[in-house]
């Protein structure tokens, strides 16, 4: 596995560990992703396409496919008929959790703070 990820990530272009950071669960999908793994534990394909209904089933696809070759999520598959896939984070992507709550909070007070202030303001 951590050839595919060397392979994917031009470690020649990362200069710093924040970078790195960045190409692993950068884009608009992995962090939405490990989100709802994170705080909902384990979950089906078709639980995560409802969760997230703007993502296509080929991009979730291709996004979990990724997090699972780096390490950040695991794909259980059970022997039945019809099988049963279900994606649950690692210890790697249960570390993340922490930093996607600062990006929540964060988030949610710069939304609050700088972006919604002035409408919130005009419809008291």
């Amino acid at each position: 596995m951590v050839v595919e990820i060397k392979d994917r990530i031009d470690l020649k272009a990362i200069n710093c560990e924040k970078e790195l950071t960045l190409a692993v669960i950068g884009g608009k999908w992995k962090l939405i992703i490990l989100w709802h793994l994170g705080l909902e534990g384990t979950k089906r394909f078709s639980e995560l396409k409802k969760l997230i209904p703007n993502i296509t089933q080929k991009m979730l696809t291709n996004q979990l496919r990724e997090l699972e070759e780096d390490l950040l999520i695991e794909r259980k598959v059970y022997a039945e008929v019809p099988p049963r896939v279900e994606y649950s984070l690692t210890s790697h992507g249960e570390s993340l959790m922490p930093v996607l709550n600062m990006m929540y909070n964060w988030g949610k007070s710069y939304g609050e703070n700088v972006i919604w202030k002035d409408d919130r303001g005009a419809q008291a």
